[in-house]
């Protein structure tokens, strides 16, 4: 089915960009307009703006722009229609669809296809859990010891699945989807010798016999599944599916990526904003008992090592994460080693430990919520100092031992990128280790001169670190020793907006770019009643065409729609159907700096903007372009002068040039910028 116009027109008008964004990253008023760090590259400085007015974004990092709708698509790897959908549900927009032609159906995004298959096994999983007979023996029993509420299961959505071989898979292909998206969602196992379409010989369940905990995306959809066995070995024993394993979550899908995800971020990432704190911890039960608890602001890595890409996600909404670990002193030594990739990315890491044999779920439910939220403020220790003190511990009165302690402090130190806080570490440091501050010092700057060496070399061989290599590993919460060895993997003095250069502009192409710029931005302005921009420039350059292709192609838009009497306004260019030119005109509209209220405030000095020296800024854009198209048959000029083949062929070429010259040397006075 097919959104119709009307409805695309209506949820394009009802959906705001600040509060879209705003679901996504957290957003800080600056003058007209809202600024962040990108979500789609890493940066430390914001560079990603928001335009309320033109209902607009753009990055000037990557380049990145567009309206809510293309926002959704980007933050979300999804189609036209999904995002369109999302927005729709957002703002409780009643969706008008049409019918899709065959081969309309046949191209429908396989990536919406994996939503709705996914929800689909949600709400099923969830009907399971509330009024099958086993369902409520099982699964709603665990959950009820558990302490969760009817409250908490819905806001999380939580579910079962029969202890059947194919509940679902015989419900699902009955409702008519295919055993190949089923595969390709995660929610089928293939059964050996099995034919494809054949429903009595498909394959089985993948979570039979688990509760459900769905696992959503930032936006709220969900992507996957994690899902714990409740029978013990000892009583599954003469069955089949003994010693499985405790947890089991979905597979990698076009939609769920693990690395890419944390447990609990749609829940939490509103309390995460509002009090620009995260805390960190490991399992679905953690998040849901801290949830309960009143304690919101909580996400989990799910098992899993925490990877760059998860301690982003958390960047885009706070810089301050707190990692609350269980008593496991082993599995907290593997997991330090990683860690240090969390200061790199310039987050504020602290970090709680809980009592030997808890973690958070079951210290919660110990003490309850008031006696644990003293337990995250007593506890809480910053991560440099917290380390420190486990490696001191270990290393005990060993010389060498504590030396190495100073290496590995050190080094964890010198990821931090702000200087003012790496000194305040150095300090600290030097008082906890009873060590000579300067020494620290300058063995810190030992280590960032060889981090600038590898940064050095790695640009040189861009083959040997271009070969992907998936996620690196921060460490675990578990004793896996495997995961105690991250690489660092971000420069230590990271270049902001480091993408690769444009080759240079002539001044021709920068001076057609100001004029087109003017007729899409301000073309319908009055300069004069009755005088439009458009009107005023477009009659001072007859005889002149563009080079650029998509500045010839504008102009020669406005020229057309001018014959008729009709000035394009910008809208037409924003919502274009040619990409290139939607990018164009969103970033000629989004101003990166903007003037400071104290300029006219305090200092009482008015500096006129752009749109109020319209007549003069037109006047002045029209003898640029005139001077630069000039100076370039100024240059073939010269040329042809160097290849004549006599000498009154070459008088002939001179004196052409010099009523060019002349031209050039009087728009020059004009502008005021003659140079003698």
């Amino acid at each position: 089915m097919r959104i119709n116009p009307e409805t695309v027109e209506r949820i394009k008008q009802t959906a705001d960009i600040v509060e879209v964004v705003g679901d996504f990253v957290s957003l800080k008023k600056k003058g007209a307009n809202y600024s962040a760090c990108c979500p789609f590259h890493n940066e430390k400085t914001p560079s990603f703006n928001v335009n309320p007015s033109r209902q607009i974004y753009k990055c000037f990092g990557c380049g990145a722009g567009g309206d809510s709708i293309k926002f959704v698509m980007d933050i979300d790897g999804i189609g036209y229609g999904e995002a369109l959908r999302y927005l729709a549900g957002k703002y409780n927009i009643e969706i008008q669809e049409e019918e899709l032609t065959d081969e309309e159906t046949i191209r429908q995004n396989e990536r919406e296809s994996l939503y709705i298959i996914l929800n689909f096994a949600k709400n099923f999983y969830r009907q399971q859990l509330e009024d099958s007979e086993e369902g409520q023996a099982v699964g709603l029993s665990y959950f009820r010891e558990r302490g969760f509420t009817n409250e908490i299961r819905k806001k999380f959505e939580l579910g079962y699945s029969l202890d059947t071989w194919d509940s679902f898979i015989r419900e699902a292909l009955e409702k008519g989807y295919s055993p190949e998206i089923l595969e390709k969602a995660g929610l089928l196992i293939h059964r050996e010798g099995s034919r494809p379409g054949d429903r009595q010989t498909t394959g089985y369940d993948r979570f039979r016999g688990r509760v459900i905990f769905p696992i959503h995306h930032v936006s709220g959809k969900v992507i996957a599944f994690g899902a714990r066995i409740l029978k013990s070995d000892k009583a599954n024993a003469n069955q089949k599916g003994a010693n499985q394993p405790k947890y089991l979550n979905s597979p990698e899908t076009d939609v769920y990526h693990k690395s890419d995800v944390l447990y609990g971020i749609f829940q939490a990432k509103n309390a995460i904003r509002q009090l620009d704190h995260c805390y960190l911890v490991e399992g679905y039960t953690d998040v849901i008992s801290l949830h309960q608890a009143g304690i919101e602001n909580v996400v989990a890595s799910s098992g899993t090592s925490l990877t760059v890409e998860q301690i982003r996600l958390i960047g885009r909404f706070t810089p301050n994460v707190t990692i609350l670990y269980d008593g496991d002193i082993a599995g907290i030594k593997a997991a330090l080693r990683g860690l240090d990739l969390v200061l790199e990315e310039g987050l504020n890491v602290n970090v709680v430990l809980f009592p030997d044999g808890d973690d958070p779920d079951s210290f919660v439910r110990k003490v309850g919520a008031e006696a644990f939220k003293v337990h995250l403020k007593k506890a809480s220790k910053d991560f440099i100092s917290f380390k420190t003190e486990i490696l001191l511990a270990d290393a005990g009165n060993d010389p060498f031992r504590q030396a190495a302690v100073i290496g590995d402090v050190v080094n964890s130190i010198v990821k931090i990128p702000d200087a003012i806080k790496r000194q305040v570490f150095f300090h600290r440091t030097s008082e906890m280790m009873k060590v000579d501050e300067q020494m620290l010092i300058t063995e810190g700057n030992k280590q960032l001169r060889k981090l600038q060496t590898q940064k050095s070399q790695d640009r040189r061989q861009p083959s040997e670190i271009s070969s992907p290599e998936g996620p690196k590993d921060l460490g675990s919460f578990s004793n896996d020793e495997s995961r105690q060895n991250a690489e660092i993997s971000a420069d230590f003095f990271p270049l902001e907006n480091d993408f690769a250069e444009a080759p240079p502009r002539s001044r021709l192409h920068y001076q057609e770019e100001a004029f087109v710029k003017l007729l899409v931005v301000y073309g319908t302005k009055e300069l004069e009643p009755t005088i439009s921009v458009c009107q005023y420039v477009l009659g001072q350059i007859d005889g002149i065409d563009f080079k650029d292709p998509i500045f010839h192609h504008l102009l020669t838009l406005f020229r057309e729609n001018f014959g008729r009497n009709h000035v394009l306004p910008t809208d037409y260019f924003l919502n274009h159907h040619e990409s290139e030119i939607r990018d164009q005109t969103i970033e000629w509209l989004t101003v990166r700096h903007e003037l400071s209220d104290l300029w006219k405030d305090k200092h009482h000095i008015d500096v006129p903007l752009e749109i109020d020296v319209l007549d003069k800024t037109s006047f002045n854009n029209i003898l640029r372009l005139k001077k630069a198209f000039i100076e370039e048959k100024m240059k073939v000029c010269l040329q042809q002068a160097v290849h004549a083949n006599t000498g009154e062929e070459q008088e002939s070429i001179m004196t052409e040039f010099m009523h060019y010259k002349s031209i050039s040397m009087a728009a020059a006075k004009e502008l005021g910028s003659v140079i003698g």
